[in-house]
């Protein structure tokens, strides 16, 4: 079975370094850049033009090999999930496009705004609606939750829909926030989807496992290129692809809050945007020296190495913590 996984894992690392070696340099070629904007850091300026939407060398191969698992395993006699699995997959696919429409406006615009907020809110919406309706008729119709450390399943009702869009929609924006310097979004995501694997392996959920796995092998192939100094962005294209997969990933183990410790460092870079924005529209004044935290950690002086390691370390802390709550 073992062998399965480890086949889509360096399946889908080689295809994502391989797509990459030929795609860096056909967006080079298009102009396909990044814009900076001028509040940044200022040293991010010399960042400008490098090639973005790289995101897309990962999604395509993580697609398709996730695909051909599910219809290989019946036949190697290999149960997996197919329902919530092929959900979290069309959840990645969704949000995905959403972040290709995104890029390709900032390309248009010439700038680093694309979609409006409620233009990119309303369609996350409908794709978690779509992830949550699909999945009460073909993989989890219960309501409850569980509570990490505990035996305890809360019964939330009606209310648990309202719970689980604001999560799905949340952990997504929140890895697209992580996504703000050489290599960050793609170290701490190596770690959430080797904590998937692992879980997986551990309470033979072959769902998290070949998750976490393709996941594993895209985030390790693109850091290939896009580890500092970054040849390549993954651009919104990939970062809401990512969030994709770890937001119904957390309904494969059928535990968001476990996703939500393994995440924290995901939780820290939304709740430190919110605060900064908060507070200052109350006050006038900056609880940060600049938000999402990454960048407060940059004005503090850390290197870009430094911040991820060091928040891939707290990943792999919490996903310890996440592991032994589950």
């Amino acid at each position: 079975m073992a062998y399965l996984y480890a086949v889509c894992t360096v399946l889908v690392f080689v295809l994502t370094v391989a797509a990459l070696r030929l795609l860096i340099p056909k967006l080079r070629s298009m102009k396909m850049g990044q814009k900076i904007l001028d509040i940044g850091p200022r040293w991010h300026k010399s960042k400008e033009g490098t090639p973005t939407m790289g995101g897309i060398a990962f999604a395509v191969p993580v697609t398709v090999v996730t695909a051909a698992a599910l219809a290989l395993a019946p036949t190697l006699g290999i149960n997996v999930p197919t329902a919530p699995v092929l959900l979290t997959l069309l959840l990645a696919v969704g949000n995905g496009a959403i972040g290709v429409i995104d890029d390709l406006t900032k390309f248009r615009k010439k700038q680093n705004e694309g979609l409006t907020a409620p233009q990119k809110y309303a369609l996350q919406l409908a794709m978690a609606g779509a992830f949550l309706a699909l999945l009460r008729l073909y993989g989890k119709p219960d309501t409850a939750i569980a509570i990490p450390f505990t035996d305890i399943h809360l019964e939330l009702g009606w209310f648990y829909y309202v719970f689980a869009l604001i999560f799905i929609t949340g952990i997504i924006n929140s890895v697209n926030l992580t996504d703000g310097i050489d290599g960050l979004a793609s170290s701490v995501t190596f770690v959430v989807a080797a904590f998937l694997s692992v879980l997986g392996f551990t309470y033979a959920n072959n769902g998290a496992v070949l998750l976490g796995g393709v996941t594993v092998g895209a985030t390790l192939g693109f850091l290939v290129y896009n580890f500092y100094p970054a040849r390549v962005f993954m651009g919104d294209t990939g970062s809401l692809f990512l969030g994709g997969i770890v937001a119904g990933a957390a309904f494969v183990i059928d535990s968001p809050l476990c996703i939500a410790i393994a995440g924290i460092i995901y939780i820290c870079e939304a709740m430190s945007d919110i605060i900064q924005v908060g507070v200052y529209k109350l006050t006038h004044k900056r609880v940060f020296r600049m938000a999402p935290i990454h960048h407060h950690f940059e004005k503090c002086g850390w290197s870009e190495k430094k911040i991820v390691f060091v928040f891939s370390a707290v990943t792999l802390i919490a996903s310890a913590i996440a592991y032994f709550g589950y």
